[in-house]
């Protein structure tokens, strides 16, 4: 079963003919409207016109989440605000997040490849979805809603958290399909538990998740603990949001990349240099169709591998495997993306903190949970009032976490040359403990 089965199933070489034709008209148009994308051009001396093939893109130079910061807000769109009608953003502190625009255009395009998402995964109109996925700044929760709406599905739009209600809603409402990050599942079927409902009682028989890295182990424990088919889905909210792939439910080994929209590569993520297709290698994407954001070969950070062997469904579009691990330091928190930088650029504005500190991140259930510690300065130790004072650095660091990144860490104050050190003398930042 297919959305647009004319794209979804074009021969290859069909694909690729479809992908130069845009790839030639997305860079000119970035090249005269974007200032960032004019003097990468000049700088690594390629002008558009040069690039005549997909065997010609490893000429240009790549964009970086770094290139996304540094452009803040707008400084990568490449047409006017009075264009835009919806923007979202990733997390991070202030001034340091990445901002993305749609056009309408954008939107209609975003739809369109959710409700190929969607169909891939068996839904019709005649389904009832029950979306967990944020809502908000966040590109996933709206995403996915527009694409549900568009086959004609009934949609719950829960969002996250508020766990007893979402258990009731799936009862009451009788969903068919619920989409939300793979640990969010566990935990809803944890806390069901604790309530004495068995979730094998209710009505869902397709689970859609993401935004998180997960395990076959995973996906499979989540089928037996719901007696649903649970497929993956792969979305960058830098690249468009949820929809750049789908797991279908024939093949069950990837998920298909709607390349009449994106290229994607495969890089060696430290020489930079483009891997054979099959390899694993950190995935590099550039958008063909967007118009406010587009986005020339951008380092996902993703490390996976491309799938070329052709699928029982009929598309005919490329699979990548579930993403394997990150190329960076970037942190995937109960779908919040965080870098351990953007937690620095927390403390430090925190007077009273010294420049050491520890990240423990580890499941409590199914969640992911963060541990943040802190050396404190002698100063405030020593001082009498220091446990109230104490105190109210805690509560500021909280606060601030979840203000600017949208995550609630414990935090636990320790006295200075506490936490361990390499030998550098930097701290060891980061101990993720889970195992996914």
């Amino acid at each position: 079963m297919f959305y647009n089965e004319e794209f979804e199933t074009l021969p290859r070489e069909a694909i690729k003919a479809l992908q130069v034709k845009r790839l030639q008209q997305v860079l000119q148009r970035v090249y005269h409207t974007v200032g960032y994308y004019k003097k990468a051009f000049d700088a690594a001396k390629i002008q558009p016109d040069e690039i005549k093939s997909l065997a010609d893109l490893h000429k240009l130079p790549f964009t970086t989440r770094q290139a996304l910061r540094d452009n803040y807000p707008f400084g990568l769109f490449a047409v006017p605000m009075s264009s835009i009608v919806r923007l979202h953003a990733s997390s991070g502190t202030s001034g340091r997040s990445t901002v993305f625009g749609y056009t309408k255009h954008d939107v209609e395009t975003w739809t369109d490849l959710m409700a190929r998402c969607l169909v891939a995964a068996g839904l019709t109109k005649n389904d009832i979805i029950h979306n967990a996925f944020g809502y908000g700044l966040f590109t996933g929760g709206l995403g996915l809603h527009y694409g549900a709406e568009k086959i004609g599905a009934s949609v719950i739009p829960m969002s996250g958290g508020n766990t007893k209600r979402q258990i009731m809603i799936l009862q009451d409402f009788g969903p068919t399909t619920i989409c939300c990050t793979p640990s969010y599942a566990l935990h809803l079927a944890e806390q069901a538990k604790a309530m004495g409902i068995d979730v094998k009682s209710l009505k869902l028989r397709v689970g859609i998740f993401g935004a998180e890295p997960w395990s076959k182990a995973m996906s499979d424990e989540i089928e037996k603990i719901y007696g649903i088919t649970a497929l993956d889905i792969f979305g960058l909210s830098e690249v468009m949001g949820p929809g750049i792939a789908m797991e279908c439910l024939e093949g069950r080994n990837g998920m298909h990349i709607f390349e009449d929209h994106f290229i994607v590569e495969t890089i060696d993520p430290q020489t930079g240099k483009v891997l054979p297709e099959g390899s694993e290698g950190e995935l590099v994407f550039t958008t063909l169709t967007k118009e406010a954001f587009p986005l020339i070969r951008y380092r996902s950070g993703d490390v996976s591998r491309l799938i070329t062997e052709p699928c029982r469904c009929g598309r005919s579009h490329i699979k990548m495997e579930r993403v394997l691990r990150r190329s960076d330091d970037m942190l995937i928190i109960r779908g919040v993306n965080v870098f351990p930088s953007q937690i620095e650029a927390i403390l430090v504005d925190i007077e009273g903190l010294e420049s050491h500190y520890q990240l423990i991140v580890d499941k409590a259930g199914a969640l992911d949970s963060l541990e943040l510690h802190v050396e404190v300065s002698e100063k405030i130790f020593s001082e009498s009032g220091g446990v109230k004072e104490l105190q109210n650095i805690e509560k500021r660091i909280v606060k601030d976490m979840k203000d600017y990144l949208g995550i609630s860490p414990r935090v636990k104050l320790v006295e200075p040359n506490v936490l361990q050190r390499s030998g550098g003398g930097v701290g060891t930042k980061v101990i993720d403990k889970r195992r996914i």
